[in-house]
C-alpha cells in the first residue's frame, strides 16, 4: 500500500462518531468504539483525520461499494473527484461522454437544472467532508486537547490540515455554485440548526484567511506523510483562487496569485522529466512535482469513481491494444472535441508528436463528433494509464481499480499561474515566466523546439490546455478568459448544437440544488435558475 495516512485501516473506525450528509447526520450502524475513546489518543485523532482525507477518495465504509457516505445518489457516481470532474470538463472543450445517466448530457449541452442529481451530489459530498473537518477542528482545538494530556504541537498540525481540507471543499463550492450555504464547527453535528447562506465574496475572505491563518501550524513544503497537505498546498490554493478573484469577488488579485506561486515555486519542486509519468499507476514515487494529491491504490481503496473512473471511462471495452495500453479494462464513455487535439502540433494524425503531452488515442477513433453517444466520435485521451513506469499493470488483478493518484496542485499549474498573473498586471518577474513556460515545453518537446520568448494571455489559455487538460480546470479557466458561456469562442455541441453556440451568462454558476432550496428556507437560488 502506498505510504500514506492509512485511509483503509481508521475508515470504519472513524465512521462510527463522524457525520453524514450536512443535513442527515445518523446513518453509520453502531459500534463499540465511541467518541471519547476515539479522540482520547493521539492515533485516535489520526484515525478522524484519515476519515476526512479519504471522503475525497472514497464513497462510503465498504468498498467498492456500500454504506455509502451521501444520500439520494448511487453511490458509483457520488465519488467527490468524479462528480468535481464531470462539473469541471464536460461543459467544456476537452470533454463529451456516450453515457446517458439522469442529468449527465446536461453538462455537454449546457442545460443543466437545480434538479441535476449529479450537482445534487456533488454539493453534498462537499458538504459531508466539510461536516467531517469541522468535527475534527471542533475536537481537535487547543483547550480540548490540553484538557487529554496529549502533544500539543502534533494536534495543532492535524487540526491545521483539517481547515485546509475545509477550505479547499468551501473554494469548490465557491467557484461552482457561488453563494452555498455555510457551517463552521461552532454548529455541532445533529443539532437542527441549517446552514445560513453565504456570498461568494465572503466565502472567498473567509478562505483566504483560514488559509493565511493556519500557514504556522501546517509542515513545511515536502515534510509531511504523502497524502497530507502542507504549506505549499496552502499557498497553492491561495495563487489558484487569487488567479480567479476578480471572477470571485469584482477585484482582480494578480499580484498576490504571482506572489503566492512564487513561495511555491522556490520551495524547489522539480518537474518530473516526463509528462507521461505524472499519470501512471506508480506516481506516487520519487513524484518531485505534485504538491499534492488524492490518493488511490487499486486494492485498498476501491470506488468505482477517482481515477479508476477517469482510466475506464477513456477506454473503449472493444479494443484490445487500447486495454492493453490503459491497464484497466474499458467502460467506453468519454473523449474529447476536436478543440483539445487541435492545441497540439501534428493534428489530426498525430503520426508524430512533437509535443509529448498530445496524449490521444486515434486508432478506430474520429476526431468529429455527429453523435455524442458513440465512443468512436472523438478522439479517446490516453493521458491518465493504470500502467507503471515498467509497463507492468496496476494491482488490481481485475484490472478494474487504479492505482493511479490524482494531482490536484503541481508545479506545471503554479509555473502558469505565475506567467498569467505577471502578464496580467501582477508583480513578478518576465522573464522568469517566460522561463517557467519554456521549462514545460522543454519537456513536452524532450529539446528547445517548442521556446518561445513572448506570450500573452491566449497563449497562456492555449498553454493551460495542453498542459493540465482532463486535471478539473477547463471551465474554471474558460470562465476567467470569458470563453465559457460566450458565444466568441465555440466547439463541437457547446449548448446542444453541432457547431456550437453561445448560452445564458447565468451557467458560469452552477444552480444550488433543488433538495438544498426546499429543504433550508435561508438559502435563495443563484440567478436564471
Amino acid at each position: 500500500m502506498k505510504n500514506t495516512i492509512k485511509i483503509g485501516l481508521y475508515f470504519m473506525i472513524a465512521a462510527t462518531v463522524l457525520a453524514g450528509c450536512h443535513k442527515d447526520l445518523d446513518r453509520f450502524p453502531p459500534n463499540t468504539t465511541t467518541s471519547a475513546q476515539l479522540y482520547s489518543t493521539e492515533q485516535g485523532y489520526r484515525s478522524v483525520l484519515a476519515k476526512v482525507y479519504g471522503a475525497m477518495a472514497l464513497t462510503g465504509n465498504v468498498g467498492p461499494a456500500g454504506a455509502g457516505d451521501v444520500s439520494g445518489i448511487d453511490e458509483g457516481t457520488s465519488d467527490f473527484l468524479r462528480l468535481f470532474w464531470k462539473a469541471q470538463e464536460l461543459p467544456t472543450d476537452e470533454a463529451v461522454i456516450s453515457w446517458n445517466d439522469v442529468g449527465l448530457q446536461d453538462f455537454h449541452r449546457m442545460n443543466w437544472s437545480s434538479n441535476n442529481p449529479m450537482l445534487n451530489g456533488l454539493y453534498n459530498r462537499s458538504f459531508y467532508i466539510i461536516t467531517l473537518a469541522n468535527e475534527f477542528i471542533r475536537e481537535s482545538a487547543p483547550d480540548k486537547v490540553s484538557s487529554k494530556g496529549l502533544s500539543a504541537e502534533s494536534l495543532k498540525r492535524m487540526h491545521a490540515e483539517a481547515r485546509f481540507v475545509r477550505a479547499y471543499q468551501y473554494w469548490v463550492l465557491m467557484d461552482l455554485f457561488g453563494n452555498p450555504g455555510f457551517v463552521n464547527e461552532s454548529v455541532v453535528t445533529g443539532t437542527t440548526d441549517l446552514p445560513k447562506q453565504i456570498l461568494r465574496a465572503n466565502l472567498f475572505k473567509f478562505i483566504e484567511q483560514e488559509l493565511t491563518a493556519i500557514d504556522a501550524d501546517l509542515a513545511a513544503p515536502k515534510t509531511n506523510d504523502y497524502g497530507r497537505v502542507d504549506k505549499a498546498a496552502a499557498w497553492s490554493l491561495l495563487a489558484r483562487m487569487y488567479l480567479n478573484a476578480q471572477v470571485y469577488t469584482g477585484t482582480a488579485k494578480w499580484t498576490e496569485a504571482a506572489a503566492n506561486a512564487k513561495k511555491v515555486i522556490d520551495a524547489n519542486y522539480q518537474l518530473l522529466p516526463n509528462y507521461s509519468n505524472l499519470f501512471l499507476a506508480d506516481n506516487n514515487l520519487n513524484n518531485t512535482e505534485v504538491i499534492w494529491s488524492l490518493n488511490y491504490d487499486g486494492l485498498k481503496t476501491q470506488n468505482y469513481g477517482g481515477t479508476t473512473f477517469l482510466v475506464n471511462a477513456s477506454v473503449n471495452g472493444d479494443n484490445a491494444k487500447f486495454k492493453d495500453s490503459s491497464g484497466l479494462t474499458g467502460w467506453s464513455g468519454l473523449r474529447t472535441t476536436r478543440n483539445l487535439p487541435q492545441l497540439f502540433p501534428g493534428y489530426p494524425s498525430f503520426s508524430t508528436r512533437q509535443d509529448q503531452r498530445a496524449l490521444f488515442f486515434t486508432e478506430g477513433q474520429n476526431v468529429e463528433i455527429t453523435d455524442v453517444s458513440k465512443f468512436t466520435e472523438g478522439y479517446a485521451v490516453n493521458k491518465f494509464r493504470n500502467r507503471t513506469r515498467a509497463r507492468n499493470f496496476g494491482t488490481d488483478p481485475s484490472r478494474t481499480f487504479s492505482d493511479i493518484d490524482f494531482p490536484v496542485f503541481r508545479l506545471g499549474e503554479i509555473y502558469l499561474i505565475y506567467a498569467e498573473a505577471v502578464v496580467r498586471g501582477g508583480t513578478g518577474d518576465n522573464a522568469s515566466a517566460i522561463g517557467y513556460i519554456n521549462a514545460l515545453r522543454d519537456r513536452a518537446y524532450g529539446n528547445t523546439a517548442g521556446r518561445v520568448t513572448s506570450y500573452n494571455t491566449a497563449f497562456i489559455l492555449a498553454e493551460r490546455g495542453r498542459e493540465l487538460y482532463w486535471e478539473g480546470h477547463r471551465r474554471t479557466d474558460l470562465i476567467r478568459f470569458n470563453n465559457f458561456t460566450e458565444a466568441t469562442y465555440l466547439w463541437p455541441y457547446k449548448g446542444g448544437v453541432p457547431s456550437g453556440t453561445g448560452v445564458s451568462s447565468n451557467l458560469r454558476l452552477y444552480p444550488i440544488p433543488t433538495s438544498e432550496i426546499s429543504s433550508n428556507p435561508n438559502i435563495k437560488q443563484n440567478t436564471g435558475y
